[in-house]
This record gives structure tokens, C-alpha cells and sequence, in this order.
């Protein structure tokens, strides 16, 4: 595997083989890889002549000082595992100078409105650094298609809007989420929690489980305020949203739309850490 930590040395060599590599696929990710990551970058093997990965901490889509600073930086084992699929993927490790240079700052952008929900709301300026690093990410690379998880619906959501606002040329590939035994959804963050923690947060998934089964004959209200009883109930988790909102605007269901495709959304935080999920209410 190549390792390059500057752009100029990546776009050098991706520019030397471009004859050979005809389609380039592009897993952006933050380190700390789990499984979920390792099937994002095997569906772009399965599908391009070439793969690059990225591991990059932006600075810019974080609103909390302490949780970027606590974000597991783990480039050596990340490396050991992008080896287990391949010998022959790209992976890029940028520094923060090497990316934005003198300036960390992120570009302004309108994403319709979908950036002002959840995430957005909880997380001011959130999707103005993820769309400023994409963007910038895909500018170096020049990817044919890129690889988002599920897990992070709402910045699927964003990415594919940037693209088509944007009009850069490159396909964007949802994948589906991967889960722990318990069914709580991979995430780097997962690490930091202890054991019987992390066996516990089993909780949120089997809560969208049911909120996706009354979704069938309750409206979205009534399983709102089951949300907010059950994790009242809880000491351990604190529930910051539970949303039910249409896929495309992501605005929350008041009233359903036999048109429309709904999903749940939920964050929570629990030892410090907060964790997100969504489920599809409409399959």
C-alpha cells in the first residue's frame, strides 16, 4: 500500500496512472477504522480499477474542542487493517496544514435547508466544515465514486447535495450501516465507551426497532413522546433528539405522506459520548 500525506505527491501519482485506472473509487473517513469502514472500502474495490482512502480529522466540522481532541487517532493499526483488503489501495493522510494551508476555516454553504435539521440544529456549522473537506477532498482525488455510511444519513444527504449544487463529477454510494452483535451501530466512538456501557447502548437501536414498527399505526408524535419516556427513564443515556422526518427534506412528519420515505433519527450521549442512528420507517 502507498501511504502519501501531500496532496501535491497524491495528485502527482494519480495523474501518472490515470491511463491505468480508468474508474477511481473514494472512501473518506476520520480513522479509527472499524468494519463498517472496511466494507465501504470493499465495495469500491469490488467496483473501480483504483481505491483511495483518506484519513483525515477535520477540524472544521467539530463544534466541541474536547471531542476533537478526544477523537482516537490510530494511523498505525488503520494501516494494518486497510492491508488485510488490499495491498493495492491509495491512502491519503493528510496533515491540517497540508489541507487548508494558513486558513482552517470552512466555506459557507446552502444546502436547501437540510442542513438546519438535527445534526445541523444540534451542531452549528457542522455541515459547512463536512461540506468544506469533501469538497476539498474531491478536488485533490477526483474520485468516479465515493462511499458514505447510512450511519450518517443527514451528511449522506448533504454530500449528495453539495455534488448536485456543486456539479462535480463523481457519484455518491450510500452503503448500509454495520452493527455490533448488540445492534448498536459501528462508530469510532464506540471504543471509548466501556464494556457494560457498550452492551447497554444495545438500547437505542432496539428502540428504533420499535418506533419502525409503530410507525405502521401510531403517528410520529406518539412515538416522539415514547422516545423522550424511555430514555427519561434510563440514568445512563441523556437522548438530545429523536426525529421522524421524510428522506429527501429531512423535515419532521407531522402528518404521513403514503408519497413520502420516513426515518427515524435518534443521538444520544452516554459516559460523555454521544452516538447516532437512523432506521428507514418505509422499506
Amino acid at each position: 500500500m502507498q501511504v502519501f500525506h501531500r496532496k501535491s505527491e497524491l495528485t502527482n501519482f494519480l495523474n501518472s496512472q490515470i491511463t491505468d485506472f480508468k474508474t477511481i473509487g473514494f472512501v473518506p473517513t476520520m480513522g479509527a477504522l472499524h468494519s463498517g469502514h472496511l466494507s465501504l472500502i470493499q465495495n469500491s474495490l469490488k467496483n473501480n480499477a483504483l481505491t483511495v482512502v483518506s484519513i483525515f480529522v477535520n477540524p472544521t466540522q467539530f463544534n466541541n474542542s474536547e471531542d476533537l481532541k478526544k477523537y482516537p487517532r490510530t494511523l498505525e493499526k488503520d494501516i494494518e487493517k486497510i492491508n488485510t483488503l488490499s495491498d493495492k489501495i491509495i491512502l491519503y493522510a493528510p496533515s491540517v496544514e497540508d489541507i487548508y494551508e494558513k486558513k482552517i476555516e470552512s466555506t459557507a454553504f446552502n444546502f436547501d435547508g437540510i442542513e438546519n435539521q438535527m445534526e445541523g440544529k444540534h451542531r452549528p456549522g457542522h455541515f459547512d466544515g463536512v461540506g468544506t473537506i469533501v469538497k476539498k477532498l474531491f478536488e485533490i482525488i477526483q474520485p468516479t465514486r465515493a462511499y458514505f455510511g447510512e450511519k450518517d444519513f443527514q451528511q449522506l444527504q448533504i454530500v449528495k447535495k453539495m455534488v448536485s449544487k456543486e456539479k462535480l463529477p463523481v457519484k455518491i454510494i450510500g452503503c448500509e450501516i454495520l452493527r455490533e452483535p448488540n445492534g448498536l451501530a459501528m462508530s469510532s466512538r464506540n471504543e471509548r465507551l466501556s464494556k457494560e456501557t457498550r452492551q447497554n447502548a444495545a438500547i437505542i437501536y432496539s428502540f428504533l426497532q420499535k418506533a419502525k414498527v409503530l410507525f405502521k399505526t401510531k403517528s410520529a408524535q406518539e412515538i416522539l413522546n415514547l422516545a423522550k419516556k424511555t430514555f427519561q427513564t434510563n440514568p445512563y443515556f441523556e437522548l438530545e433528539y429523536f426525529e421522524i422526518s421524510d428522506e429527501e427534506k429531512l423535515l419532521p412528519c407531522l402528518r404521513k405522506n403514503k408519497s413520502k420515505k420516513y426515518r427515524a433519527f435518534i443521538a444520544v450521549y452516554v459516559e460523555g459520548i454521544r452516538l447516532i442512528d437512523n432506521i428507514s420507517l418505509t422499506e
